[in-house]
């Protein structure tokens, strides 16, 4: 049971989890936010487009579920065009933030009479025994 614990711990705290859960959070916030631009601003502005029946009320019927369909299509659209956004912003800052690697220090050299690869550090060929001059590596 220790290990099993251990193992989820490992996995919870795991920077792909904690992001996906503040994701998660996040997108449930902005989701609230739509609904309220959508109730209260847009599906006002449909209400005004639809026929009045009688008594002055949207008609009843097929028109009531087309315009709660066009909202939720809104809703939709909204959510996607920001998120899409978001995304595109968050890979560019990320991209932004990688810095080139620089290249590693080499490790070896080549003996100027074998033409056979030394270690940088090292004094004589192991190969044809000759005296080499040592040249620390640039930093």
């Amino acid at each position: 049971m220790k290990k099993f614990l251990k193992e989820f711990k490992e996995f919870a705290m795991k920077g792909n989890v904690i992001d996906m859960a503040v994701g998660i959070i996040i997108g449930g916030a902005f989701k609230a936010i739509v609904d309220s631009l959508i109730a209260n601003f847009i599906q006002p502005l449909l209400d005004k487009v639809v026929p009045m029946g009688e008594n002055g009320a949207p008609a009843p019927g097929i028109v009531d579920n087309l315009m709660r369909f066009a909202g939720t299509i809104i809703n939709f659209i909204v959510i996607a065009l920001v998120l899409f956004i978001i995304i595109k912003v968050a890979n560019k800052s990320r991209d932004l933030r990688k810095k080139e690697e620089a290249p590693a220090a080499p490790t070896t050299k080549e003996c100027p009479y074998c033409f056979s690869e030394v270690p940088i550090k090292a004094t004589r060929c192991p190969n044809c025994t000759s005296e080499l001059q040592y040249t620390p590596a640039k930093k």
